[in-house]
């Protein structure tokens, strides 16, 4: 029995390529379990991408759709609602995104530092908590607490300071969305996105620091010459993965615009909705999906370009 399991790895480290049948028999367990990723990856990811083809078809209500070229990208590079949403999207997304992720590194430092063991872990749990509420509930209680009446906690409270003289609509001033919405994505995702950071901060090895304490380094400098250049592989990761997303905003947005901030909240993603589901005529589903690759394309593009960087930078990317 053991010889038996011993001759894969044998053949292996002599050179000797088994048949591919073989090697298929042996890994059997491994391929099993890998079935039901590779069906699920084919019917939610690679079967939808045949309905790239609407974009290039006038395809409106459940009429058969009709070729018409390019005519749905004209269209939408003309349109001015589509650059709002363009620039709105980019916008909105990379300055949440670099916020979140320096917000995010912070966070795990200061916890880092932390040495009493269990407030360490119930600290932990507290910021962690928000990632699990939905952003509805999320929508709905930064309503209440941004409201311009009485019952909003902030106006209240800068009220009773004597700085405002009446209430502030928050969610739905244009100088004052944005800047709201940012405040709400920290609350709600930085918790969440210092567990990757953590985990790079608790590989660290402990003899660094003390080696550096023997030589005099302070606490600054052993955060600046040993645990910023550690995470910095880390963040340069995290940073990439999370450009792909960047095109595909939506639920955190739509859940809390409104028409008095439209200007300013208007993403990709509620544009296609909008123009699909409340445009109050028949929806075109070829533009939207026109609409939908052209956000996919520049997504990957960004996603190209910061992995280039990454090969400038470290050497190495991640794609």
């Amino acid at each position: 029995m053991s010889n038996k399991g011993k001759a894969p790895a044998a053949n292996a480290a002599g050179g000797n390529k088994r048949p591919l049948l073989v090697s298929l028999y042996y890994y059997r367990g491994f391929y099993i379990m890998f079935i039901p990723v590779l069906i699920f990856a084919i019917v939610f990811h690679y079967l939808p991408m045949v309905g790239i083809r609407y974009a290039f078809c006038s395809y409106k209500g459940i009429k058969d759709p009709v070729f018409i070229g390019l005519q749905n990208f004209q269209k939408m590079f003309s349109m001015p609602g589509f650059w709002s949403a363009f620039s709105n999207t980019i916008v909105i997304s990379v300055v949440k995104l670099l916020l979140n992720t320096f917000m995010a590194v912070a966070l795990s430092l200061m916890l880092n530092e932390l040495r009493y063991l269990k407030f360490k872990k119930v600290a932990q749990t507290i910021v962690y908590l928000p990632h699990f509420m939905s952003w509805v509930v999320t929508a709905s209680v930064f309503t209440l607490i941004l409201s311009p009446t009485n019952e909003g906690l902030v106006n209240a409270i800068l009220m009773k300071l004597g700085i405002i003289d009446e209430g502030i609509y928050f969610l739905g001033s244009q100088d004052w969305w944005r800047p709201m919405y940012y405040v709400i994505n920290v609350w709600k995702d930085t918790g969440w996105g210092t567990i990757i950071f953590m985990a790079t901060l608790s590989g660290i090895n402990p003899e660094l620091y003390e080696a550096a304490s023997m030589d005099g380094a302070g606490r600054w400098n052993r955060m600046r010459y040993i645990t910023l250049p550690a995470l910095s592989n880390t963040i340069m990761t995290v940073l990439i993965l999370n450009l792909a997303k960047i095109m595909n905003l939506f639920e955190s947005v739509f859940v809390l615009q409104n028409d008095a901030v439209i200007k300013q909240s208007d993403v990709l993603q509620t544009y296609i909705y909008t123009q699909t589901f409340n445009s109050g005529a028949l929806p075109d589903y070829g533009y939207t999906t026109a609409v939908g690759l052209a956000s996919s394309i520049v997504g990957c593009i960004l996603v190209l370009v910061c992995n280039r960087a990454s090969y400038k930078i470290r050497g190495r990317g991640i794609v």
